[in-house]
């Protein structure tokens, strides 16, 4: 890949040039999303569904953690990207140095703060209500994974570098590393060596070494378009400023999404099994809701990460154009995006209406009975509800990386918080009081549909916006 390369963001066509970004990125996300269902999988079949409940507490944990890797990967990717539009490589590169310093001191200062508190933050998560064996699981699994998390943040961190400096394919084959590993060593350390939940988490970190590796000797390579160079590695207050304010967003989506997965937890080990449309009303029924939780959680975020995907291909072109000021490409490649994303989610939709319970069967071991049946009635029911409007779901996702991908980083702030606190969060705290689990359900579609309306009305502002500047040659 080469600087004509990069210069065909451009001028090339946009269908082509989307389908060769993002057919990479889509495969890669998608199986960055496979981590969580390959180990949800192995687990609930070779340890039980007490083991994904346990998984499921993780989950607030795991989105904090997160959290940072994303604000600097992210930030930095769409940096590079603007850079490289402006002609500016030296530039680009020392974005790409101060990524790799910024996700040293965070993974470091993330993982110290995490082990040391883990038992207080599991509790809390749980709301105090988990049972000890849930917890059990949940301190096991993190333990393992809090261990590897410098290696996770330089992972995916460097790998949005990779795919925002124009080698798409590049990135994806990194990805398949780390899933193809990971799937491999699962099995392997649940039945071979019976070390349950911990030789789950063992073979996600081992594989996410693997994948870094790769990605290291990419940028140490003379035939890298962008490279490590020493220069670079030196902290500057304008380039970390301005990664972390691009990646402000995804940062406080990231953690909005802990807080209301702790809130979707709390919510369910309260409320499950009271309300009258619930299919699970046995004693201990919010562990099994929580365990529904995590099935309905990994679906969903299959096709959300495949969406991201497709983001991921539309951020060079969005982000090189907009930077040449060339609108008329951004818009096209919007457009073009958004129907794609409503394609990816109108997917999901079909299979949350029509195929809910084979879905549920593939993480819980039916054969086991008692609440493993129970676990795959609840994510049924949860599934059908929690997918009803996911087609325009899609139209969100788009609409709110796009923001980001321009670097309207207080407006795609604010729609990553609509969904999670304006709306998600007071439905979470109402109507379960009065549907159990089954508000617990409703409550994430009547969130989307505001959002949704939300994120309508700000891409309609902008594209007027972007008109005006196109006629004014602005």
């Amino acid at each position: 890949m080469g600087n004509s390369s990069t210069l065909s963001l451009g001028t090339d066509s946009i269908g082509r040039l989307l389908l060769r970004y993002a057919i990479p990125a889509i495969i890669a996300m998608a199986s960055s999303s496979l981590y969580h269902i390959i180990d949800s999988i192995f687990v609930g079949h070779g340890v039980g569904g007490a083991a994904i409940a346990g998984m499921a507490i993780t989950m607030p944990i795991m989105n904090i953690a997160s959290a940072f890797g994303a604000m600097v990967g992210v930030g930095a990717a769409a940096r590079v990207s603007i850079r490289l539009g402006e002609g500016n490589k030296i530039a680009a590169e020392k974005t790409l140095g101060n990524a790799v310093l910024l996700n040293l001191v965070l993974g470091v200062a993330v993982m110290v703060a995490m082990l040391v508190f883990l038992d207080p933050i599991l509790y809390m998560f749980s709301g105090g209500k988990a049972t000890e064996q849930t917890i059990s699981y949940a301190r096991d699994f993190m333990q393992v994974i809090l261990a590897g998390n410098i290696v996770t943040h330089l992972y995916l961190g460097l790998n949005e570098q990779i795919r925002a400096s124009g080698y798409p394919r590049k990135s994806m084959t990194v990805m398949l590393v780390a899933v193809g590993v990971n799937l491999l060593l699962n099995p392997l350390f649940i039945f071979r060596f019976g070390w349950g939940i911990r030789g789950s988490a063992a073979a996600t970190v081992i594989a996410q070494c693997a994948a870094l590796a790769i990605t290291l000797s990419h940028f140490c390579s003379r035939n890298s378009f962008i490279r490590f160079r020493s220069y670079a590695f030196r902290f500057e207050r304008k380039i970390v400023v301005a990664i972390l304010s691009i990646g402000l967003a995804p940062f406080l989506l990231n953690l909005c999404a802990s807080m209301v997965a702790a809130f979707v937890n709390h919510a369910l080990l309260s409320y499950g099994g009271t309300g009258a449309d619930d299919v699970v009303r046995a004693e201990g029924a919010g562990d099994i809701y929580v365990g529904a939780y995590g099935i309905i959680n990994r679906v969903v975020l299959l096709f959300i990460m495949i969406i991201q995907g497709l983001n991921q291909g539309m951020q060079p072109i969005v982000g090189y154009n907009y930077g040449a000021k060339n609108f008329d490409r951004v818009r096209k490649t919007l457009l073009m995006t958004i129907c794609c994303g409503i394609g990816i989610a109108s997917v999901g939709f079909l299979l949350g209406q029509f195929a809910p319970s084979y879905i549920a069967r593939a993480f819980v071991d039916s054969s086991r009975g008692g609440d493993e049946q129970a676990m795959i009635a609840a994510a049924t029911q949860g599934l059908h509800i929690v997918l009803s409007v996911f087609p325009l779901v899609g139209f969100q996702i788009v609409t709110g990386n796009f923001f980001q991908y321009i670097g309207k980083a207080p407006l795609a702030v604010f729609m990553s918080l609509t969904r999670q606190l304006l709306f998600l969060v007071p439905m979470l705290w109402v109507l379960p009081r009065f549907w159990g689990a089954t508000g617990v359900w409703i409550s994430m579609p009547v969130a989307d549909c505001g959002s949704i309306l939300l994120a309508f009305v700000f891409l309609m502002h902008q594209l007027r916006q972007m008109r005006r500047e196109t006629i004014q040659g602005v």
